[in-house]
């Protein structure tokens, strides 16, 4: 039974890709999958945490769907450089071949750098090519990008993206992000606690979603996370108009101009008072 080191980023959830991990799935291979982690795009700040969070989700996102296929699959967060987050991979498990997700060749900053043939050179395993054109050829299924802060556990969230999954013609999968509302530790824990809230909430009715914490800003949480990820649409949930600073700066408003993405706004009623 070979095992398949998955190498991908932004593509990850690309149809091509996901086929040929459900053929492979078929035949009885495991997987191992890599993304490395990219730099945002917006921002004064990078944030470590962010930037690996954003990592980690889309790792977690392909792990289960290749565990939904009936797959033994895994993962990690890899080294910025593509071809040195394989290699630390090769390294550390037993790998027998590799399959690299990218961009086509004329978008595809990986194939100016001849990742193929270099990972090839130096592993000595088969090393197979799938271009992903999601621009094209869309995904098997819609992701909404889900922004809350304190809100994130409320009722009146969890209640709207039942909803939307019930009501998606497409299998949905949701990309929590909560902002940070500083750079400390506390403030990071905070975020990840009110993250891991909601997604246990979405467990427990079967719906798969993962979670990130953000820049502290939430427009440049948002941006960031439109680079990461293909995003369907966008649900911003924050306090009720008066109560949230958030709606006092527009952002909702901000956000639908700047992604020209369908966005939802709901507001939801917690008894903390803060930047949501």
């Amino acid at each position: 039974m070979p095992t398949v080191l998955i190498l991908a980023n932004e593509t990850i959830a690309g149809g091509a890709l996901l086929n040929r991990i459900k053929e492979r799935a078929e035949d009885g291979s495991r997987f191992f999958v890599v993304v490395p982690q990219t730099r945002p795009r917006h921002g004064n700040v990078i944030y470590d945490d962010v930037v690996r969070d954003s990592a980690q989700v889309r790792m977690e996102l392909a792990v289960e769907y290749i565990r939904d296929l009936g797959a033994v699959g895994d993962g990690e967060v890899g080294d910025a450089d593509p071809f040195n987050a394989a290699m630390d991979a090769f390294r550390a498990h037993p790998i027998d071949e590799i399959i690299v997700g990218t961009k086509p060749a004329s978008n595809s900053a990986w194939m100016k750098r001849d990742i193929i043939e270099r990972l090839e050179d130096e592993t000595g395993v088969p090393v197979e090519h799938v271009v992903v054109d999601v621009d094209k050829d869309g995904l098997p299924f819609d992701v909404t990008l889900v922004v809350a802060n304190l809100t994130s556990a409320a009722p009146e969230l969890v209640e709207r993206l039942k909803a939307m999954a019930e009501e998606s013609e497409k299998p949905k999968r949701y990309v929590l992000i909560v902002p940070q509302d500083g750079t400390d530790g506390e403030h990071v824990r905070g975020a990840r606690q009110r993250g891991r809230r909601l997604l246990a909430s979405l467990d427990d009715v079967g719906i798969i979603a993962a979670g990130m914490i953000g820049d502290p800003d939430p427009y440049t949480a948002i941006m960031n996370a439109v680079q990461y990820f293909y995003v369907h649409d966008i649900l911003i949930s924050t306090l009720p108009e008066g109560s949230s600073q958030w709606v006092a700066d527009k952002l909702v408003e901000r956000v639908r101009d700047s992604t020209h993405l369908p966005v939802e706004h709901i507001e939801a009623h917690v008894n903390e008072t803060a930047g949501a």
